[in-house]
């Protein structure tokens, strides 16, 4: 078995490492001191298709395959270890989910945006009394006919504060354990949704 990278792999992570270099690697002590958004590089990112790089090129993605994009956080986060969690967290817990289970109308109007770098993804699981648990979480959604019902209060969500697009993980339906537990799309911008306050960690 051969596993030496393809030349397209290489290209990737060629390119990858060069922008990490001059673009990425300067700014990382003010992104972890500063707690700054790098912005900027990430409308870049998204332009390169890093921000969404296994996605298909149908959907605003790179069309590349894992081992790229493994090989792009691998030189991103040797440069900033921040900046590789923005980037694996909307390819990952944005993007993934959308691609794998959305329906069609979603992935035009979510996984489009999210995977070309347009817009920001990320996942909201982690709660102050539950940790990253699933199974503990409190956050309830309700069906109320034309729209969802939804209640609870979300912590250390990696992308939050900037993010574009949610992926909300909540019960439906406490009775069925874990197999009550679903996952909505909602958007920064629709009502009752509030950005708490921005807790001092320790990087990333």
């Amino acid at each position: 078995m051969d596993f030496r990278f393809t030349e397209e792999q290489e290209m990737v992570r060629e390119a990858a490492k060069q922008f990490a270099e001059e673009k990425i690697r300067p700014i990382a002590a003010k992104v972890d001191r500063e707690h700054w958004f790098p912005a900027e590089v990430v409308r870049d990112l998204g332009t390169m298709g890093f921000m969404g790089v296994a996605v298909p090129e149908a959907w605003g993605g790179a069309g590349l395959d894992c081992v790229s994009y493994v090989l792009v956080l691998e030189e991103i986060s040797r440069a900033c270890a921040s900046t590789g969690i923005i980037v694996s967290v909307n390819n990952s817990l944005a993007c993934h989910p959308i691609l794998t289970f959305g329906t069609e109308e979603q992935k035009q109007r979510y996984l489009v945006p999210l995977a070309s770098g347009k817009k920001l993804g990320a996942l909201t699981m982690t709660e102050p009394s539950a940790g990253s648990d699933p199974s503990s979480i409190r956050t309830t959604m309700e069906d109320g006919g034309d729209c969802w019902i939804v209640n609870g209060t979300k912590n250390f969500c990696t992308n939050g504060a900037e993010a574009d697009v949610l992926i909300f993980l909540g019960y439906t339906d406490k009775s069925k354990g874990n197999k009550g537990l679903t996952t909505l799309i909602v958007e920064r911008d629709m009502p009752g949704f509030s950005i708490g306050k921005l807790e001092d960690k320790l990087g990333i």
